[in-house]
């Protein structure tokens, strides 16, 4: 690369906290982000989505009226991203949109996982070509799509010296074990990261998240109910594995809680907390046992009583934001990047997905290119 190329990533989580909308600069040296953006989902829409997600099914009309609006929700992130900036369309080389996750069933007899937020819209209203569909073309090759963003931690993150855990705490937990040298060596989805908390929060409080984890930290852990939340077969599986909010839903909560109806709401909260906690912990320890370091990303990065039970946890082992490593990426927008950096791996037919961390039966280049509008 002799020049600087700009990409856009667009990602909206399970949590659906946002549209993250991030410019990354690609040189020679370290990808670096240039502008972030945070769009909120208008309440309809989301309340439309989580339902969608929520259920699992939808009308055709619905269906295909919500993936239109969606659309046009990622480009408005885009545009005003671009404005921010001050950067025009013709100097962008490509969207990466990761969409919004619906549904993500792996293990089915047809396996699959759901992303709208129609890129044709995206392209049309930017002028910007659009890489979408990230995750289907790894599933075609026997993957389970995700998780998709350790290469790019490999890209980023990886230190000379230190084995390192990249850990991601989005509604779901995942992990990318990155040794000091060679290849990643594995990632998958620990469980539930924010996606528990959040949902108890709002169903008890008037806050859509537990901000700072303090309501967590008015509570007791119930260690039988822990123990109970932490039985779940999806713990104990082996990687490569993956997961999302349709398994850990609400009806997953209210099912273990059955037999626990008399504990204060506060308490249930603080259990919630170290099942994601404990759940990261165990992960690490079985399967990156050599990890010196842990840095953090996502929105669980910012729940400090969350960040001191991990650090409770792992004792000696460094856990940092990845705003505190050498790459001072801020953990907000890590994913965005991601997702950038995946649209660049395909319009430069490279790979995006890592083998060894889908269960894939080869690298394959991800996701599908919309082109710019002839208007633009």
């Amino acid at each position: 690369m002799t020049r600087s190329e700009y990409f856009i990533g667009l990602m909206s989580g399970t949590s659906m906290d946002g549209i993250d909308a991030a410019l990354v600069e690609f040189s020679p040296e370290q990808p670096r982000l240039v502008h972030s953006f945070s769009h909120p989902w208008p309440e309809e829409l989301k309340t439309r989505l989580a339902q969608l997600a929520r259920e699992g099914a939808a009308s055709l009309q619905e269906f295909g009226q919500i993936d239109i609006l969606c659309g046009k929700q990622f480009a408005e992130a885009a545009c005003r991203l671009m404005e921010e900036a001050d950067i025009k369309s013709r100097s962008i080389s490509a969207i990466g949109s990761h969409g919004q996750t619906i549904f993500h069933h792996p293990h089915s007899p047809a396996p699959f996982s759901l992303q709208i937020g129609d890129p044709n819209t995206i392209a049309e209203q930017t002028g910007i070509a659009v890489v979408a569909d990230f995750r289907r073309r790894d599933m075609a090759a026997g993957g389970q799509g995700a998780p998709l963003v350790p290469a790019f931690h490999q890209a980023v993150f990886q230190h000379p010296q230190h084995n390192r855990a990249i850990l991601n705490i989005g509604g779901i937990a995942n992990i990318t074990i990155l040794p000091a040298r060679g290849e990643v060596s594995g990632g998958f989805d620990t469980g539930p990261g924010n996606c528990l908390m959040d949902y108890w929060v709002q169903k008890n409080t008037a806050s859509p998240f537990d901000h700072n984890g303090n309501w967590a930290r008015s509570g007791k852990v119930h260690e039988p109910l822990l123990k109970c939340f932490l039985g779940d077969g999806y713990f104990s599986l082996p990687p490569p594995k993956s997961t999302g909010t349709e398994y850990f839903s609400s009806t997953w909560l209210v099912q273990k809680l059955h037999g626990y109806p008399a504990l204060a709401a506060e308490d249930i909260q603080a259990t919630l907390l170290h099942l994601t906690c404990d759940s990261i912990q165990k992960a690490i320890r079985r399967w990156a046992p050599d990890a010196e370091e842990v840095l953090v990303c996502g929105g669980g990065a910012h729940n400090d009583a969350l960040m001191d039970a991990l650090s409770r946890q792992f004792g000696s082992i460094r856990v940092v934001g990845t705003d505190h490593s050498t790459a001072a990426i801020d953990p907000d927008w890590v994913e965005a990047m991601a997702f950038a950096w995946l649209a660049r791996q395909t319009l430069l037919g490279s790979p995006g997905n890592i083998p060894a961390v889908t269960g894939a039966s080869h690298q394959v280049v991800l996701g599908g290119i919309y082109p710019p509008s002839l208007r633009a």
